[in-house]
C-alpha cells in the first residue's frame, strides 16, 4: 500500500500552487525525502520484527526444543548465544546471515545482527540491544542501534515494547545516505499464542519518527492515532499519521479512511 501513497502524493505535491510550497524547497525533493521515509521506516521495522523473531528462537533453542521459526529456517543462517543456558543474562545472541538469506517475504537479509538482552524477550523490564557489523537488507546497509524494553501487559493484556532507534542510517547502493530516529511504543495483539511464527502478527505503533533525507531535508512523523500493521500480507488496516517535510506542514494519511490531507484538502488513496 505504501508504494500506491507514493505516486499518490506526487501528483498532489506537483499539482500544488508553488505559493503554497514556502522557501525554496521543491515539491520534488519533498517526494523524493518521503520515498526515502517509507524505504528507511520499512526496512527498521523489519529489523525490529526479525530481531524479536531471533529472541525467542534462542529461548527455545535454548530451552532444548529446537524448534524453528519460519524466517531463521536456514542452513545458512548461524544464531550464537553466549552464555548459552537458560538463566545467566546479560546474553549477546549474533545472528550471522552470511552472505544472504532469502525470507519468506522476500527479503534478502546479509551481514551481522548483534544483540545483548538483560533477560528473555517476554519478561517485563527486559531490554534489547541491536547493533549491526556490515547488514544489509537487500541491497541498503543498515546501522545504527536499536533499543526494545519490554513494558509488560496493558489494561488490554497486550504486552508492550518501547522501541528507541539512535543514529540510525541507511545508505543506499549508490552512496546516499538516509538519517533516522524512533521513540515508539509497540503494542503486540495478534500472534502471540504462536510466537515461533511472526507472519499471523499485528500490532499498534505509537510514538514518533524523525530524520534527514539525502538531500538535506529534515522529516518528522507523529502517530494521531496507532497505526494497526499487519505483518503478512504487510499492510497498514488503520490509524493516522502527521508528517512535516521541510517546509510543507502538516500532511495527514488517514489509513482508516483511506485518504491524505495535504495544505488542507483531503484527497483519496487506495489501499
Amino acid at each position: 500500500m505504501k508504494k500506491l501513497m507514493i505516486p499518490t502524493l506526487a501528483l498532489l505535491f506537483f499539482g500544488c500552487d508553488k505559493e503554497d510550497v514556502k522557501n525554496d524547497t521543491s515539491s520534488e525533493s519533498a517526494i523524493d525525502a518521503l520515498v526515502e521515509y517509507v524505504t528507511v521506516s520499512k526496512i527498521f521495522q523489519d529489523v525490529g520484527n526479525n530481531n524479536g523473531d531471533v529472541l525467542l528462537t534462542a529461548e527455545d533453542e535454548t530451552t532444548g526444543s529446537q524448534a524453528k521459526s519460519i524466517e531463521t529456517t536456514s542452513e545458512n543462517l548461524d544464531i550464537t548465544i553466549s552464555p548459552a543456558d537458560l538463566s545467566t543474562f546479560p546474553k549477546t545472541i549474533t545472528v550471522d546471515f552470511g552472505t544472504g538469506v532469502l525470507g519468506k517475504d522476500g527479503v534478502t537479509r546479509k551481514g551481522i545482527v548483534t544483540i545483548v538482552s538483560t533477560n528473555w524477550y517476554g519478561q517485563p523490564d527486559s531490554e534489547h540491544t541491536a547493533t549491526f557489523t556490515d547488514y544489509y537488507h537487500n541491497e541498503y546497509k543498515v546501522e545504527g542501534t536499536h533499543v526494545v524494553k519490554n513494558l509488560g501487559e496493558n489494561g488490554d493484556g497486550n504486552l508492550e515494547y518501547s522501541v528507541v532507534i539512535e543514529d540510525g542510517k541507511i545508505t543506499t547502493q549508490a552512496g546516499a545516505v538516509i538519517e533516522y530516529q524512533e521513540n515508539s511504543t509497540r503494542t503486540w495483539i495478534a500472534g502471540n499464542d504462536t510466537p515461533l511464527y511472526i507472519w499471523d502478527d499485528e500490532y499498534l505503533l505509537d510514538g514518533s519518527q524523525n530524520g534527514t533525507s539525502s538531500a538535506g531535508l529534515d522529516y518528522t512523523l507523529t502517530v494521531e492515532d496507532p497505526l494497526h500493521f499487519v505483518l503478512y500480507p504487510r499492510n497498514i488496516e488503520s490509524g493516522i499519521l502527521d508528517m512535516d517535510i521541510a517546509d510543507i506542514k502538516d500532511i495527514k494519511v488517514d489509513y482508516t479512511n483511506s485518504t491524505i490531507t495535504i495544505l488542507g484538502t483531503a484527497y483519496p488513496f487506495t489501499k
